[in-house]
C-alpha cells in the first residue's frame, strides 16, 4: 500500500523519546544521517535500560531492606507521650525538670483544632498530605528542581508523616540512610493510623516553641484560648513558627513571627484556600499576646535559662522527644546563696525610711510586680561556666529573666573597659596626669555635650587611676579620647557587647547590655585578658544514653596579660579606697577586684567584681 504523503496540517508533535527512535523522516538526507548515528543511539539507550534496570533493583532492594527495619518501631509510642527531660547541676544532683517534655501538653482530635489552623498548617509543612500514602512523589520533584535552580538545599520534602515518624522515634542524624527509613516507617504509619489520626498525633507533639507542645497548648500559652478559636491570623503565625521555634516564635520575636506568618497566608492564596483580601486582613489583625506575667512557668530562673537554651544545640525533634539528661554548670550551693542575699539587700532597701515604690511584701498575687527587682550571675574565670543565675526575686511572681534577657544602661561599670583600652592601644600609665576640668564636646548636631562628675566638682588634674578609682566622669572622657572611640567600639563588639553608638558618650556607659554579658566581660580581667564564653549547659545525654552535645570552653584573648594586671591594681583600690567600699565595711576582706557603676537617678545600678577564681555581677 503505497505511503500517503504527510502534510504540516495533519502532523502530530514528536514525542518526547522520537529522536531515540527509528522513526522515519521526512527527507532522505536527513534518514542517512540519523542512520549513520544509530549504532550509538542504541548504545546509549542500552545504558539507559541497563540504568533504570539498576536502579529499580536497588530501589526494591532497599525498599525490603528499610521496609524490614522499620518493622522494630513499636508504632505505640506515637500515641504515648515524651519522658520527662531531667537538669542536673555540676555535681549530678537533680535540679528539677523542663516543662514542656511529657507534661506541658494536652492532647486533641483533629475535630477540636480551628480548621484554619489545618489548612494552614497543611499549606505550609504538607498540602498533598489527604492525596500521598506517607511520600509525596511530586513534593520530591519538585523539591530537587526547586534545589537544584536554587544551587543548594532551599526546599524539603518531608511530608507531615515522616516528621511525626522523624519527631517520634528521635532519629537524628543528617543522612541518607535517615530519610530511607523516614519513609519506611511513614508507609507503615499510613496502614496503621487513619490520616486525621496521624495529623492529631502530629499536631499534639509538634513544639511551637517557649515550652509549648502540640497545638492546644500552643493556642493556650501564646493566644490565651483553645486551639478551637483560633483566628486566621493566629493560626497562620502557629504554622509558620514550627520550622523555627527557638527563632519565630512571637515570645522571642514579634516582627519574625509576623514575617512567617505572611509567609503561610501566601501560600493559603496561592492554594485558593482564602483570597487576598482575606489575607490582607488577617496580616492587620492585631495579635494579642499572653502577657508575661501570666506565661508558663518552668519552675525557675535557671530551669527557664537551660530550656530556652536547648534550641542553640539541638534540633526541635530531639528537644521535643524528651527524656534528655542536661547536666549544668550551676553550683546549687552557690546559687541558693545568690538567691538568698538578692532578696535580703533589695528587702534592706525597701524597709528605708522615705522608699517611695511599693515593696514585694505588698505584692498582690497575679498582679504585676511592680517592686524593686535584681539579677546576680556568678561566673568560673577559669571556663566560663555560669556558676549561679538568678533573674529576679520570684520566679513564680514574675518569670522574666532579668539575667540573661534585661538589656540595662551599663553606666560607669564600663569605664574600666575605656581604660584598658587606653592602656593597650593609647599608650597611657596609670600615672600619667589627666585633667577632672569641665569639658564640652561636640556629639551630633544639638548643643555640645557638657558630662558632670556626681559630685558637680571639677578638681583639676589627677593620676589616671584615680579617675577610675573615684569614676570621675570628665577623666574618664578624656581616657576615652586617648584610647580612640573606634578601638572602644572594637573591644565592645569582641566582648559580646554588640554596636555601641559612636560617640564620646560610651565612655561613662551610655548604652545598654545584660547582666551575663558584663559579667562575662569582667571575667576577661581575671583570665589574664582571654574572655571566654559564658555557658550554662555541660553536656546533654539521649535517653539511650549517647552523648547529644558536650561543651567546648572557648575563649580569646583580647588584650595583653599587662594590661589586665593594671586594670585588676585599680579595681582592686575602687574596693579599698573608691566607690566600693560598702564591700570591705559589710566584712569582705579577700583580695577582690570590681566596680560600681549607676545610671541617672539611680533607675540601675551595678556592682561587677570578680576574685582570681570567680566573677559576679549584681544588677
Amino acid at each position: 500500500m503505497a505511503r500517503k504523503k504527510s502534510s504540516s496540517r495533519g502532523r502530530g508533535k514528536p514525542g518526547p523519546f522520537a529522536s531515540l527512535g527509528g522513526g522515519k523522516s521526512r527527507s532522505s538526507k536527513r534518514r542517512k544521517g540519523k542512520g549513520k548515528k544509530s549504532p550509538l543511539r542504541r548504545f546509549f539507550r542500552k545504558i539507559l535500560v541497563t540504568g533504570f534496570v539498576v536502579a529499580l533493583l536497588v530501589a526494591l532492594a532497599g525498599s525490603f531492606y528499610y521496609g524490614a527495619r522499620a518493622m522494630r518501631f513499636d508504632l505505640e509510642e506515637i500515641r504515648e507521650a515524651p519522658q520527662r527531660t531531667l537538669v542536673y547541676d555540676r555535681d549530678g544532683k537533680l535540679l528539677g525538670h523542663v516543662a514542656g517534655h511529657g507534661e506541658n501538653r494536652v492532647a486533641v482530635p483533629v475535630s477540636q483544632v480551628s480548621p484554619h489552623f489545618i489548612q494552614a498548617l497543611l499549606a505550609r509543612e504538607d498540602s498533598r498530605f489527604y492525596q500521598h500514602h506517607g511520600v509525596d512523589f511530586l513534593g520530591v520533584a519538585r523539591a530537587v528542581v526547586a534545589n537544584l535552580r536554587a544551587g543548594g538545599t532551599r526546599q524539603g520534602a518531608s511530608t507531615l508523616t515522616m516528621q511525626l515518624a522523624r519527631n517520634t522515634f528521635g532519629m537524628r542524624e543528617m543522612s541518607l540512610q535517615r530519610k530511607f527509613m523516614e519513609v519506611a516507617l511513614s508507609q507503615r504509619i499510613e496502614r496503621q493510623f487513619t490520616k486525621d489520626e496521624i495529623l492529631a498525633y502530629y499536631m499534639n507533639r509538634v513544639y511551637f516553641g517557649s515550652g509549648l507542645y502540640g497545638i492546644e497548648r500552643a493556642a493556650q500559652g501564646y493566644f490565651m484560648k483553645p486551639a478551637a478559636d483560633l483566628t486566621l491570623a493566629e493560626s497562620a503565625m502557629l504554622a509558620g513558627v514550627i520550622r523555627g521555634p527557638s527563632l519565630l516564635n512571637p515570645f522571642r520575636s514579634m516582627e519574625n513571627a509576623k514575617d512567617i506568618q505572611g509567609e503561610v497566608l501566601e501560600r493559603l492564596v496561592d492554594a485558593d484556600l482564602i483570597t487576598a483580601t482575606e489575607a490582607t486582613e488577617a496580616k492587620g489583625q492585631k495579635i494579642v499576646l499572653r502577657p508575661p506575667n501570666q506565661r508558663f512557668a518552668t519552675g525557675s530562673y535557671t530551669l527557664q535559662a537551660v530550656f530556652d537554651l536547648l534550641a542553640d544545640y539541638l534540633e526541635p525533634h530531639l528537644i521535643e522527644t524528651g527524656g534528655l539528661k542536661i547536666h549544668t554548670t550551676v553550683d546549687t550551693a552557690l546559687q541558693k546563696t545568690a538567691e538568698e542575699a538578692l532578696d535580703a539587700h533589695l528587702t534592706s532597701i525597701e524597709k528605708r525610711p522615705g522608699y517611695p515604690h511599693p515593696p514585694r511584701r505588698a505584692h498582690q498575687k497575679g498582679k504585676d510586680t511592680r517592686y524593686l527587682q535584681g539579677a546576680v550571675v556568678s561566673i568560673d574565670n577559669r571556663t566560663g561556666a555560669i556558676l549561679a543565675l538568678v533573674g529576679g526575686r520570684d520566679f513564680g511572681e514574675s518569670p522574666y529573666n532579668r539575667a540573661y534577657r534585661a538589656r540595662r544602661q551599663v553606666g560607669s561599670t564600663f569605664k574600666p573597659f575605656v581604660y584598658a583600652v587606653a592602656f593597650d592601644r593609647g599608650g597611657l600609665l596609670p600615672g600619667a596626669f589627666i585633667s577632672d576640668d569641665a569639658i564640652r564636646l561636640q556629639t551630633g548636631g544639638g548643643a555640645p555635650w557638657a558630662p558632670r562628675n556626681s559630685d558637680g566638682q571639677f578638681t583639676g588634674l589627677h593620676p589616671a587611676a584615680l579617675g577610675l578609682i573615684r569614676s570621675r566622669n570628665t577623666m574618664s572622657v578624656r581616657v576615652g579620647l586617648v584610647a580612640g572611640l573606634d578601638n572602644v567600639r572594637s573591644l565592645a563588639r569582641v566582648l559580646k557587647f554588640g554596636e555601641i553608638p559612636a560617640s564620646p558618650v560610651i565612655s561613662l556607659g551610655a548604652f545598654e547590655t545584660t547582666p551575663v554579658t558584663i559579667t562575662s566581660a569582667y571575667s576577661t580581667f581575671a583570665a589574664k585578658g582571654v574572655n571566654l564564653m559564658p555557658y550554662l549547659i555541660e553536656r546533654i545525654e539521649h535517653q539511650d544514653g549517647s552523648i547529644l552535645y558536650q561543651n567546648q570552653v572557648r575563649g580569646r584573648p583580647v588584650f595583653p596579660e599587662s594590661v589586665s594586671w593594671l586594670t585588676s591594681d585599680i579595681l582592686a583600690k575602687v574596693l579599698d579606697e573608691g566607690t566600693a567600699t560598702a564591700a570591705r565595711k559589710a566584712g569582705y576582706q579577700a583580695p577582690a577586684s570590681g566596680k560600681t557603676g549607676t545610671t541617672n537617678n539611680y533607675v540601675d545600678a551595678w556592682f561587677v567584681g570578680y576574685t582570681d577564681k570567680v566573677t559576679t555581677g549584681v544588677w
